[in-house]
């Protein structure tokens, strides 16, 4: 019976043997998998590690790219502002020049209608260039007076007009397109 006992025995031992064979190749597969899955999931890490740089980057760059942009804006707006007004300048040095020559020829000139004339010339020139503009001249006399378009200096009897009319203009009022740029200084009749 011993050797049928040792013949068990290494039956058993030898089943043990495979089956601990089989077990050891059953986990190397799941090794293999676990290996893979993680060197699958550090490869996203590093793909995903890289778009995040390049995003970066790109971030990076769109906010320089904004800050010279508003930098070139504030720049134009303040040149804008810097030089508004050189476009009637420009128009009105020809009116500059007719003036210098006006000045130039009253030392020469006898007739005072000429000179008048030349003086008459060169401010309808002058308004001419206002009125392209957009300034208007404000026509006060004989109107109702409002405090948006005048300023009373003096009141005075006047019974051929309706009360609070303007009698006399002291100072012409102008606007600049449909705002007041300067109000008419008048004299209202009283009540």
């Amino acid at each position: 019976m011993s050797k049928q006992k040792e013949k068990d025995e290494n039956k058993e031992d030898l089943n043990e043997n495979i089956n601990t064979e089989q077990e050891l190749n059953d986990e190397v597969p799941v090794e293999n998998e676990a290996s893979n899955q993680s060197e699958n999931i550090e490869e996203k890490i590093i793909v995903l590690e890289q778009e995040i740089d390049q995003y970066k980057e790109l971030a990076l760059r769109k906010a320089a790219e904004f800050e010279n942009y508003k930098r070139r804006t504030e720049n134009d707006q303040l040149n804008l502002l810097k030089y508004a007004a050189e476009s009637l300048i420009i128009k009105l040095l020809p009116t500059v020049d007719d003036l210098e020559r006006s000045i130039e020829h009253m030392t020469e000139e006898t007739d005072v209608q000429k000179i008048k004339e030349g003086i008459q010339l060169v401010y309808n020139k002058f308004v001419k260039i206002l009125d392209e503009q957009g300034v208007k001249k404000m026509e006060s006399v004989g109107k109702p007076f409002s405090v948006e378009f005048h300023e009373a200096l003096l009141q005075r009897a006047d019974d051929s007009v309706p009360p609070h009319t303007v009698i006399d203009e002291l100072e012409t009022g102008y606007m600049f397109k449909d705002r007041v740029i300067r109000h008419a200084k008048v004299i209202v009749s009283e009540d």
